[in-house]
């Protein structure tokens, strides 16, 4: 009789385990908000975390540090800046202070965090979006190009925005015929996909504006559908079968026809909110209303999605807020952390592998840092490039916020401009400059220490006739600027108005 040892998969990541912060730790006395909206309520950055927050009229999300901990002050200040309840923040990928904000109220707004957090309630957006004829609940950053922002609404649009401008560069309003769940760009965000009510997934360049690919029923139940797109351009979904079982599902985008694999879990009405890791190729699944969280490693071996293990605690999740690679604590081998959004308390929960205290470099491959790969005309111009990585082997601090000039008015974001000191500043420094130019250059008598007065005089001109020229430029482009946007903001009106034409002539003639 022989035994045959049963083979274990081998994994660095098998004994990955989930441990929730002690009670000091934790956020208390949040007033998580009651909308329902499938989104996860929460984004966490290496500086800030953001949450939705109840709001007494309009909408508002609360911002606060990272480390912040304890009992949050009622009268502590928000950005209430919306006309109506936020469904949706979304951090920008590129700058650890601008933050994005999606309404109920159809707009979409840009916002600048100073460090340290808000003193004082935050009113006034950076920039305000604004082409949807319904509310917004989905956002998405470009992963890798500057500036660029995707919006998706219950009008079944996809929107997609230079900020830095605040123009609408391209507009998809026939791709889907029912509401959009979600949309996530892939790792050089050259394409998205998306999910939506009729059950499909869709595979589509923004650019170009066509559907590459659609799989139709790519989940049979009737219950919303998420997907994300992995490193290697496979795409993860979740959804439901026809029994109500809720299901992770694997797809290759070279052919939809059949999943490459298919797990089956429980059978909770919460929809299963999918957090990618790119640099482990692990999976976590939050449900809304569930007391777990369940992780999955991905892999090129059969059968592709590897089940590890799952968090189970005794309160039901509202929302929960995924921190970035950047803001891991890596000297603990903390791989992964959660923020749980309990009805009035913000718990964090960290992934671990269980090994010495020291940074383990297998572990911490680079990640994607704040530099990002291409400009917003760069990728509008059809231009693709993967992230640029960093290393985390000394840990990662968060650099100082810039303290430029806000987006308003300005033909681009501060974090792409290089020179955005002040007019007086810069005329300053190129005093200066010439100066300093004219000191090296003009001979110098050291009996009577005299400058060669005249000289440096016709420099110093020169140089501010310069700097008025740079102004004037300036003022043009802003001028330029504001004119795209309110074109964009009239055409995506003028298409509203014929919709509704439409709607009325059809109601006149009894079609409806």
């Amino acid at each position: 009789m022989s035994f045959r040892r049963a083979v274990v998969r081998q994994s660095k990541f098998r004994h990955v385990f989930a441990q929730a912060w002690k009670a000091e730790h934790c956020l208390d006395d949040v007033r998580v908000t009651r909308v329902t909206w499938e989104a996860p309520l929460c984004v966490a950055n290496p500086k800030f975390i953001a949450l939705i927050v109840e709001a007494g009229g309009g909408g508002a999300f609360l911002v606060l540090p990272l480390n912040k901990s304890g009992r949050v002050d009622q009268n502590t200040p928000t950005v209430c800046g919306h006309a109506a309840p936020v469904l949706d923040v979304q951090w920008c990928p590129h700058d650890d202070n601008v933050i994005a904000s999606a309404s109920e109220d159809c707009t979409v707004k840009v916002w600048q965090i100073p460090d340290g957090g808000l003193k004082a309630p935050m009113t006034e957006a950076v920039v305000t979006l604004e082409a949807h004829s319904k509310r917004v609940g989905i956002l998405a950053w470009h992963p890798t190009a500057l500036n660029i922002l995707l919006t998706a609404g219950c009008d079944n649009m996809l929107c997609i925005w230079d900020v830095g401008t605040g123009e609408l560069v391209y507009q998809l309003s026939d791709a889907h015929p029912d509401l959009i769940y979600s949309v996530c760009w892939n790792r050089e965000g050259s394409i998205v996909c998306t999910t939506c009510k009729d059950k499909a997934l869709r595979v589509i360049d923004p650019r170009r504006g066509t559907v590459l690919k659609v799989k139709e029923k790519a989940h049979e139940g009737t219950r919303p559908m998420r997907a994300v797109f992995l490193s290697d351009g496979k795409i993860l979904t979740t959804g439901f079968s026809r029994m109500s079982e809720r299901q992770l599902a694997l797809w290759d985008t070279r052919d939809l026809s059949e999943p490459m694999a298919v797990q089956e879990m429980d059978t909770s009405n919460g929809v299963l909110l999918p957090f990618y890791d790119p640099d482990t190729s692990m999976v976590y699944l939050c449900g809304k209303g569930d007391c777990t969280i369940r992780y999955f490693e991905v892999t090129d071996e059969s059968p592709y999605v590897h089940f590890i293990s799952l968090y189970s605690s005794k309160e039901p999740q509202r929302g929960a807020g995924f921190l970035c690679k950047r803001g891991v604590d890596v000297n603990k081998c903390e791989i992964a952390r959660f923020y749980k959004l309990h009805e009035r308390k913000v718990e964090p929960i960290s992934m671990t592998v269980p090994r010495k205290s020291a940074f383990q470099g297998d572990l911490y491959p680079d990640t994607a840092g704040l530099e990002p790969s291409l400009l917003a005309e760069d990728w509008i111009a059809g231009q693709d490039a993967p992230p640029i990585l960093i290393s985390l082997s000394s840990g990662y601090v968060a650099p100082p916020s810039k303290h430029r000039d806000t987006l308003r008015g300005r033909p681009k974001l501060p974090l792409q401009s290089t020179n955005s000191a002040p007019p007086a500043t810069a005329t300053a420094a190129a005093t200066a400059t010439a100066a300093a130019a004219t000191a090296t250059a003009t001979p110098v008598t050291r009996e009577t220490d005299v400058v060669d007065t005249p000289a440096l005089a016709k420099v110093v001109q020169e140089a501010l006739a310069t700097d008025r020229e740079r102004k004037e430029e300036d003022q043009l482009s802003e001028i330029l600027a504001e004119v795209r946007a309110l074109k964009a903001v009239v055409m995506a009106q003028g298409q509203r108005i014929d919709l509704l034409e439409r709607q009325l002539a059809r109601i006149e003639d009894g079609d409806v």
